[in-house]
């Protein structure tokens, strides 16, 4: 709960200036989340690769074949954002689109043996973003991490 002060400004429960940029969440995740892509942009290059069609590509790896749908909720993207980002991997050869036969609407993608084939380059790329990622220990303590920032989207 805020309280209401004489000049106007609002202050948390606790004292504090909810409005401060120190004291957001969203800021420390916005600044690492620009950064960490920032650092897999010159491996993804010679993959021919953007960070979101790399992330789509990990799906693809993953379940070969998948609904749009499906694609938009696992990698939190809307129609607007997945939508080019399916028509170029499929221009590179990386994808494949058909419509559902059980229901028109749906879009089905696939991998192609290209895109499977660019799996053996992407392999390297996790752990070339691991050596750019200062103070951050492998194994247990990402782990750790990835769980609980995982908690903050879980439906």
């Amino acid at each position: 709960m805020a309280d209401g002060r004489a000049d106007g400004s609002l202050r948390a429960a606790d004292g504090t200036d909810p409005l401060l940029l120190d004291n957001q969440l969203c800021f420390p995740l916005y600044v690492c989340a620009k950064e960490i892509v920032n650092r897999y942009t010159p491996y993804l290059r010679e993959l021919n690769l953007t960070y979101t069609q790399y992330i789509t590509m990990m799906v693809m790896w993953e379940e070969k074949r998948v609904l749009t749908r499906h694609l938009k909720e696992r990698l939190y993207l809307d129609s607007g954002t997945l939508t080019p980002v399916l028509r170029r991997l499929e221009e590179k050869g990386l994808i494949t689109k058909t419509r559902d036969s059980r229901d028109a609407r749906d879009l089905v993608v696939t991998i192609t043996p290209r895109g499977e084939k660019l799996r053996e380059k992407a392999l390297r790329v996790p752990g070339q973003v691991g050596t750019c990622l200062k103070g951050l220990r492998q194994g247990e303590e990402l782990r750790s991490l990835l769980r609980e920032m995982m908690k903050l989207f879980q439906k």
